[in-house]
């Protein structure tokens, strides 16, 4: 087993108008998988659905798909969870639909509480969207709680971790550009990507660790909010996190996770060269 790599969505020099074309392109790139965009709702048909899912078999592409943007585990409000359940059945249901087998989900904000209350908020709605996922027959996809990268969002790499703990069917999606946003660039470089790295097997065991989400790109980062934008590698103002350290650290494990490119356009071109970079190291290792 090896690491996976596609894009986020479909980059600036896609020449198809469908996104069920996306697959045999990426393919014919030399790329792995596929992240299906929800971030802003879900509005895919089932027919659309099971046309890219198709078009994925028959190119051998992975899928995931993230869920809309908005959800907020943390928010206490019954209501509010009542639609956040919603939102993330409903992503459940298009994935299920395409055959994707991970479903990307946002931890939520803090709303001026403290990152503890807004924690365990967060834990105990995450065990009812389970139960809901679970009885809407849902219970086959994994759900990846990602890193956020603003400072006033829950999702730091320990408050993920934590939300993984909740069902061992959880995998984590580490976005390295948000670690590398909300820490205002400290983790960058070898040993930061080795640390996190041990971090994960240390709290999910290997088996889980090895296998984990992710998404990557640099990003620029503002003092006060921590995550300002997305970048791409072709830009030039110093922009991390680096990706050789940790397609090296990735190589040396032999772990296998599943890389999505988030860069803002170049997602297809940038997440090929990740991959690049990626098998020079397997094959130096």
């Amino acid at each position: 087993m090896s690491a996976i790599f596609g894009p986020a969505g479909n980059a600036e020099n896609f020449p198809h108008k469908s996104s069920a074309q996306a697959p045999g392109w990426l393919r014919q790139l030399g790329l792995d998988c596929y992240e299906y965009q929800c971030g802003k709702g879900v509005h895919v048909g089932e027919d659309t659905a099971r046309k890219v899912g198709q078009a994925a078999r028959e190119a051998g592409i992975a899928l995931s798909l993230h869920a809309p943007y908005f959800i907020n585990l943390a928010n206490p409000d019954p209501a509010a969870l009542d639609k956040t359940i919603g939102y993330i059945t409903g992503a459940c249901l298009v994935a299920d639909q395409m055959g994707a087998t991970r479903v990307v989900i946002h931890s939520g904000a803090l709303m001026k509480r403290t990152r503890r209350e807004a924690l365990d908020i967060a834990l105990a709605s995450l065990e009812q969207v389970i139960r809901a996922c679970d009885e809407a027959g849902f219970g086959h996809l994994t759900l990846c709680p990602e890193t956020m990268g603003k400072l006033g969002q829950l999702g730091d790499l320990d408050e993920v971790l934590e939300l993984c703990r909740v069902d061992a069917r959880l995998v984590p999606c580490v976005d390295f550009g948000h670690l590398y946003a909300r820490t205002l660039g400290e983790l960058d470089g070898g040993a930061a990507m080795e640390g996190i790295l041990d971090k994960l097997e240390r709290a999910l065991g290997e088996e889980r660790a090895s296998r984990f989400h992710s998404h990557f790109s640099h990003i620029q980062f503002t003092p006060n909010g921590g995550e300002k934008c997305h970048r791409t590698f072709a830009d030039d103002g110093g922009y991390g996190p680096a990706w050789e350290p940790l397609a090296a650290a990735v190589a040396r494990r032999g772990w296998s996770p599943t890389f999505i490119c988030e860069s803002a356009g170049t997602q297809a071109e940038d997440a090929l060269t990740m991959k690049r970079v990626y098998q020079a190291c397997l094959s130096g290792k």
